[in-house]
């Protein structure tokens, strides 16, 4: 019951006591807010004060926050990622998944469903709930299931934290609200199921590319001594990405035919004289087309419809298919723009990645080396090439297609390129023996034997 007597009122605030707590009341673009200050009447003076002064000019009040239920609030930003921020479509399609875990979580009997009602506790028994979780790897309905991986858990509850970020932005969540998976400090949370990605070594290089057969060996030679991503080699076209007579290859956005490389950074990379020699005898006569055709076009030699055209003609192409597609005139969703792109592609005989990563695990199945599954192991082979023969690492980065400027889930491009980076045994032995060479009489090595620090000419300790 409102104790009217303990009443009073700052302007447009009007501050009342309620058992030992006061509260404000005011209207704020017509809807009335009536925030908890605390049991201090002093501070819900001051409170008030505040915030009519916000009032009068016409700003959003310091306590004054927009309820709104959690799948109202996944939407909004579902749809501020596909129409304001335009992430790609392949990382919304990712957003929407790993939130779908939170909203199935929800629809339990006594969940939260407003975004202010979600506090710490929920999110500890979110985690909770996904470890118990059985998924379907492949997401087919009859596919054997099992646990979530840890790295797929911190994904879900990094996005989720991102979705809170978002609410408190739109001032969805009470201004004293701390985000909830913040609170339980998901970004500290250990990856201890990951499988580590090991670059190959010189002789496993070796072993690889000798088993390769005609058709695959400029593929995986050109991914090796590019550092391309899969999704980079199967896009490029000729003759504007490929440059033989210069030795240059170019990776480039193409957004009028619905691809983009996934940081949006485009780079040059100089072709050594091995790989020139590889792809001058792939590419022949050819002036049109994928760099890499599929593999019936050289065995059987099909040829795809589409495959003499120039970029040009596949972006008029492509336009003509949309606006089939379109019909009525209303607009058409960027997923299935991407969808009728990927026709485009189709039908000029470009790679599927899933094709590359099939051929991948096939050759390394056949020379006993069936723990390489990821042809991205020759893009961390290739930045730690680049290590060991200490190239200057802005130089990597380019190459590496990491741009300094960007922030990629918390890493700087620099430190993306380092993820990729290995340093081999013998880098290291050579690079440590490098940097302790000549410290003859170096305190380090007191009292030690040359023939045990293993640094020449070191004399030996006299004896006590």
């Amino acid at each position: 019951m409102v104790n009217k007597t303990a009443s009073f009122r700052v302007g447009h605030v009007r501050v009342y006591l309620r058992g030992r707590v006061w509260y404000l009341s005011y209207f704020e673009q017509g809807v009335r807010r009536q925030p908890r200050v605390g049991p201090d009447r002093a501070y819900a003076r001051q409170m008030a004060a505040e915030i009519n002064g916000q009032l009068e000019a016409s700003l959003p009040s310091a306590l004054g926050f927009q309820p709104i239920t959690i799948g109202e609030l996944r939407q909004q930003w579902l749809d501020h990622h596909e129409h304001v921020r335009r992430s790609s479509v392949p990382t919304v399609r990712r957003y929407r998944a790993a939130t779908q875990h939170l909203i199935e979580f929800l629809s339990a009997p006594k969940s939260p469903g407003r975004v202010a009602d979600f506090r710490s506790q929920h999110a500890e028994a979110f985690v909770r709930y996904l470890r118990d979780k059985q998924v379907a790897p492949n997401g087919h309905a009859k596919a054997r299931k099992r646990n979530l991986h840890e790295s797929g858990i911190k994904f879900i509850l990094e996005t989720c934290s991102s979705l809170f970020n978002f609410a408190a932005r739109r001032r969805h969540l009470p201004p004293y609200a701390d985000n909830p998976f913040r609170v339980i400090e998901v970004h500290r949370m250990p990856i201890e199921d990951a499988r580590p990605v090991v670059p190959f070594t010189r002789d496993q290089e070796c072993r690889f590319l000798e088993a390769c057969d005609d058709w695959q060996f400029p593929v995986f030679l050109t991914l090796l001594c590019t550092g391309l991503r899969p999704g980079e080699l199967v896009h490029l076209l000729l003759p504007d990405d490929l440059d033989l007579e210069r030795g240059w290859l170019n990776v480039r956005n193409k957004p009028l035919l619905g691809w983009q490389v996934k940081t949006r950074t485009q780079r040059d990379i100089p072709l050594i004289p091995v790989l020139r020699q590889a792809l001058e005898d792939l590419v022949g006569d050819r002036q049109t087309g994928p760099v890499f055709l599929q593999r019936r076009c050289r065995a059987d030699g099909h040829e795809p419809p589409l495959s003499r055209h120039m970029r040009r003609d596949l972006e008029r192409e492509l336009a003509t298919r949309l606006a089939r597609e379109q019909g009525t005139g209303a607009s058409i969703a960027r997923a299935t723009r991407l969808r009728i792109a990927q026709t485009v592609w189709r039908d000029q005989g470009v790679l599927k990645v899933d094709w590359l990563r099939k051929e991948f695990m096939q050759i390394n199945s056949r020379i006993g080396m069936a723990e390489f599954t990821a042809p991205k192991t020759l893009r961390h082979s290739f930045a730690t090439i680049l290590q060991d023969a200490n190239v200057d690492p802005l130089i990597r980065n380019e190459l590496m297609g990491h741009s300094p400027s960007q922030i990629d889930r918390g890493h700087s491009g620099l430190g993306m390129t380092a993820i990729y980076t290995h340093t081999r045994p013998d880098t290291k032995r050579s690079q440590l023996e490098a940097a302790f060479a000549g410290r003859i009489g170096s305190p380090y090595i007191r009292g030690v034997g040359a023939h045990n620090c293993g640094v020449p000419g070191t004399p030996t300790a006299p004896e006590a």
